[in-house]
């Protein structure tokens, strides 16, 4: 291995490690834009989750139905 690549690795390590403060402006278009796209995606999840329960409920309930109207629909 070449001596350079452990010392390279290291150097590497270490300002991983060595974390500074970092000062950035995000602009009105692109902060507007990033909060949208934060909001879609967690009513993306939402809405999947929602969905993913409501389906079996709403298969049950309409086996609850078809039972009540066998019932009465026999009149013995």
């Amino acid at each position: 291995m070449h001596p350079i690549i452990p010392a390279f690795l290291l150097i590497q390590g270490l300002s991983l490690i060595v974390a500074q403060i970092c000062e950035a402006y995000i602009g009105p278009g692109a902060g507007i834009t990033a909060i949208g796209t934060v909001i879609a995606f967690i009513g993306a999840i939402c809405l999947g989750i929602i969905a993913f329960v409501w389906y079996p409920i709403k298969r049950l309930l309409a086996k609850i139905r078809k039972k009540d109207e066998a019932k009465l629909d026999d009149p013995t």
